[in-house]
């Protein structure tokens, strides 16, 4: 009967550590800034990694030429390009977390979400 409050005592230490951990990576990833660049860096648009637009910067040069079809996809791609390296941050950020614990499972589980793992393409962090 102890042996069972014990093992309880323990899995809710770890579940406090976890929690702690999980507010500890969201404040990082909030800090964090990548960018997305298109058409050789005349659109840079700035993401954290929550996955929140922070800024885009359009060369002047752009705004003249009335190509607004140009523009328009120009931000689309680099827009996309930010979010996607915002998207791998937090998951390498995650898999760093997990990787701490020792939850039986867990690494497999967080690899087959996609989760887990680092292909050695980090984002360029621009803090």
């Amino acid at each position: 009967m102890f042996k069972g409050i014990s093992n309880f005592a323990s899995i809710l230490k770890e579940a406090q550590q976890i929690q702690g951990r999980a507010q500890e990576m969201q404040a990082k990833l909030g800090q964090l800034r990548v960018e997305g660049s298109a058409g050789g860096n005349m659109v840079v648009v700035q993401a954290s990694g929550l996955q929140r637009i922070l800024g885009v910067k359009i060369e002047p040069s752009l705004l003249k030429e009335s190509d607004v079809e140009m523009l328009e996809d120009l931000l689309v791609s680099a827009t996309n390009q930010a979010l996607e390296k915002a998207a791998q941050a937090s998951a390498d950020e995650m898999a760093k977390m997990t990787s701490q614990l020792q939850l039986p499972g867990l690494s497999e589980m967080m690899s087959k979400l996609g989760l887990g793992g680092s292909n050695g393409e980090g984002p360029t962090s621009n803090s």
